[in-house]
């Protein structure tokens, strides 16, 4: 597993929580998706990454580790307030190679999403949404605007759920829509996991799909209070909150993760992920 590397000390509001919990419970289950998809463009020295939804920076630290000079936006300025103390802390360290990053951190982690004048003057090969539990409607707009803006040839990646049956996290997240059901609460919006659900997103948007491949990403956690905060932490289960209440979502989610406990007290999950290279 990816090391932790941030530990704030400072009391935190319950969003702030939530991204703490991303940062330090489950955004490492995508190691294996980002190393992937580093591995299969060659990113590297000669790379210009863009990161849409970067969340809390453990893909960018990455690519910015290979030598890649890294660009990340997210709606959530927790998250990327993380992001920020990631990226500074190994650069203080000189364990990343000179030049990956701009002395300037705030330069490299923005809010919201790239305008067309960004995405021109970046010169990105490579445009990145990595995040399964972003749904299509969110990240469709940012891609058209990739799609019509973005130096043409350059590689934009896509991440989604494999097929339900290949994902144990599939059966806990029917909670998140059984719970929001019952007072009429929206429903979360649903995951990209259907066949083709990312040649789908990636055409509607004007990309062309170039390929694309399957990544085991098991749930590995300590035990079940770090499962659920880590489930929770993805957004997923927030209509399910909002329809009921925290508590009683936390009691189901336990119930529902019985299966995967171990003898040790621990919980494993086993998850595969798909991921899409389409290109502008």
């Amino acid at each position: 597993m990816a090391p932790t590397l941030y530990r704030g000390s400072r009391p935190a509001t319950a969003l702030q929580g939530r991204a703490r919990d991303w940062a330090e419970i489950q955004e490492r289950m995508l190691v294996p998706l980002y190393d992937t998809v580093h591995d299969r463009l060659d990113v590297g020295r000669n790379t210009r990454l863009l990161a849409l939804d970067c969340g809390s920076g453990l893909a960018l630290l990455l690519a910015a580790a290979r030598g890649a000079a890294v660009t990340g936006y997210d709606q959530d300025p927790d998250r990327l307030r993380l992001a920020a103390d990631r990226m500074a802390a190994p650069q203080r360290l000189g364990t990343l190679p000179r030049g990956a990053l701009t002395t300037d951190t705030e330069a490299c982690l923005r809010t919201g999403a790239p305008a067309p004048a960004d995405l021109r003057a970046g010169g990105y090969g490579v445009v990145t949404a990595l995040d399964p539990a972003t749904p299509a409607e969110v990240l469709r707009p940012a891609l058209s605007a990739v799609a019509a803006s973005a130096r043409p040839g350059s590689a934009v990646v896509l991440a989604g759920w494999g097929p339900p049956e290949r994902c144990s996290a599939a059966r806990v997240l029917k909670v998140a829509a059984r719970l929001a059901e019952p007072r009429g609460q929206a429903v979360p919006p649903p995951r990209l996991s259907g066949r083709d659900d990312l040649e789908d997103l990636a055409r509607g948007a004007g990309l062309r799909p170039d390929g694309s491949g399957r990544v085991s990403c098991p749930f590995g956690y300590q035990d079940q209070a770090s499962a659920v905060r880590g489930l929770l932490s993805t957004g997923l289960f927030d209509p399910a909150v909002a329809a009921t209440d925290q508590q009683q979502v936390e009691k189901e989610i336990a119930e529902a993760l019985h299966p995967y406990r171990r003898p040790d007290g621990t919980v494993r999950m086993e998850n595969v992920f798909r991921y899409l290279i389409a290109r502008v």
